[in-house]
């Protein structure tokens, strides 16, 4: 049986050793024992979601929504390098909640959302506020579900000249468009630093936005000869990315 993994989102594993007990409740701990319905004996994960993970048996239950685990091992796994930060417009529905899942499983570091001008969906006031959380309560599920130790960032919204500072500052700027002269597969990739990838929404990235991303020293690349819909590009590109500089291997 795989371990199921649970998340601590206190500091509780950083000085976790094997033979320790590790307390789990609230909503994770009720999780385990009255839905998972794990057992004494039975082997379990535990992780803070930012690199630390602790694995171990179900030592004690604690009536119906905490237990006790006895640590066997404890990984500490560093960033890796370089990272890769997708910058991704707002799709329409939940296909934002789709592109954050499947880039979380695949294994971006960070997702951005971005208000670009032929964004459909827009996030203003208490709705945004609930999207947000949504892209983040995914990207928790996904990395629990695909078992990382490191959780992808989901950072605030941003416009358009938020996003350029920030590919000011990568070592590898660059935005996904139908219309770039250089495939992303030949792109020359850096060993260290961020790689910011610019995914735009379903109408393209307009000529403006390109300008403003070039003057951050930004370049439009190609993924393919077919256009992928704005929720996949990302996890396709970062799939790209991802083998091609050995995080993969």
């Amino acid at each position: 049986m795989t371990a199921p993994v649970f998340v601590l989102d206190d500091d509780r594993l950083q000085d976790a050793s094997p033979g320790a007990l590790v307390h789990l409740d609230g909503p994770e701990g009720r999780h385990a024992v009255a839905v998972k319905r794990l057992a004494v004996g039975e082997p379990v994960v535990l992780t803070d979601g930012r690199g630390t993970g602790a694995y171990g048996t179900v030592a004690h239950l604690h009536g119906k929504d905490a237990l006790d685990a006895e640590i066997t091992e404890v990984r500490r796994e560093p960033e890796a390098r370089p990272r890769i930060t997708v910058v991704q417009a707002l799709p329409k529905g939940d296909r934002g909640e789709l592109a954050v899942e499947t880039m979380t499983e695949v294994g971006v570091d960070a997702v951005v959302p971005w208000a670009a001008s032929r964004c459909i969906t827009q996030w203003k006031g208490e709705r945004g506020a609930k999207a947000l959380a949504k892209w983040r309560a995914t990207a928790r599920e996904a990395g629990k579900q695909s078992r990382r130790l490191r959780f992808p960032v989901v950072h605030d919204l941003m416009t358009t000249r938020q996003v350029a500072a920030l590919l000011a500052g990568a070592a590898l700027p660059a935005v996904l468009h139908e219309e770039g002269a250089e495939p992303l597969a030949a792109a020359p990739l850096p060993a260290d630093g961020e790689i910011v990838l610019v995914v735009g929404p379903e109408g393209g990235v307009s000529p403006e936005e390109l300008a403003v991303f070039a003057d951050a020293g930004a370049r439009p690349y190609r993924l393919g000869s077919s256009v992928l819909r704005t929720s996949t590009a990302g996890v396709a590109a970062g799939a790209l990315l991802l083998g091609r500089t050995g995080r993969w291997g």
